[in-house]
């Protein structure tokens, strides 16, 4: 990999994996629309891994909490940090089986087609204006229950599929339950962290199956994620308590048309 090609990954998925317009779609974008040779499964791991430390190092009083909330379950005391851990858990759940539901069936292909992206990037991006538009803003996190928990887990498992957004689709099913834009934001990156946690150790097991090595390109484009990741969810934290998520909204049709041009004609 060149150094333009380590920096371009890089910084777009520590920005992409945060702001609601699909990492893994652009991870697949890159090599196709730069004519870049395709930079492998291991790097999308690597980089996807920073993003996983910048969650940990910008929520990590949040993080901190909700752990040790987790640990006092097991003295047999119930904290509403504690049921926030195990929402997190059993909202994981969805994910985790249809992961494995995918790879079974063999629908491996997906992680590199096209055509999946440019759609599920329009279709995603206009069910976030809808709830974004009809979701009241009247919940925040302390009203949070396993049932909402479990929705959004399900909503999350959806982003298994390139250009859906783990973030996008996560804040769209909170806002649709009326929860505020910025607890929307906040649940989906905590959600998040065991999802990517776990999905990053089953695709590193899987890549050097596959005869990928570690490499120090991998390495240097998780060191930029992570810098850049930490600076798209403080960007992104700071803008959803004073806009909408239609600038989100506008970006994913623009791409995805552009998509759908590129591929049909």
């Amino acid at each position: 990999m060149t150094i333009e090609q380590i920096i371009v990954i890089a910084v777009v998925q520590g920005i992409t994996e945060f702001l609601p317009i699909s990492s893994s779609g652009h991870l697949i974008l890159i090599p196709n629309i730069m004519n870049w040779p395709d930079q492998g499964q291991f790097v999308d791991v690597m980089v996807h891994l920073g993003t996983l430390l910048a969650v940990l190092i910008y929520f990590w009083r949040d993080v901190w909490r909700i752990t040790l909330g987790g640990l006092e379950l097991f003295k047999g005391k119930v904290t509403d940090e504690g049921r926030l851990a195990i929402y997190i858990l059993l909202g994981t759940i969805p994910a985790v089986a249809f992961g494995l539901f995918l790879k079974k069936m063999g629908f491996a292909a997906l992680d590199r087609n096209v055509a999946v992206v440019a759609w599920n990037t329009i279709i995603y991006g206009l069910l976030m204006l809808v709830a974004d538009m009809v979701g009241p803003q009247t919940r925040t996190m302390s009203n949070m229950t396993l049932k909402s928990a479990l929705i959004i887990g399900v909503a999350q498992a959806l982003a298994l599929i390139p250009g859906t957004s783990r973030s996008g689709v996560t804040m769209t099913a909170a806002r649709f339950l009326g929860f505020t834009r910025p607890d929307s934001a906040r649940f989906s990156f905590l959600l998040g962290i065991p999802a990517i946690a776990g999905a990053g150790v089953l695709t590193v097991g899987d890549a050097l199956a596959s005869g990928d090595t570690v490499t120090m390109d991998a390495v240097y484009c998780a060191g930029l994620t992570f810098l850049a990741g930490l600076a798209a969810i403080a960007f992104l934290m700071a803008l959803v308590k004073r806009v909408s998520f239609l600038p989100y909204v506008l970006y994913r049709m623009v791409l995805g048309g552009f998509l759908l041009v590129m591929i049909y004609t």
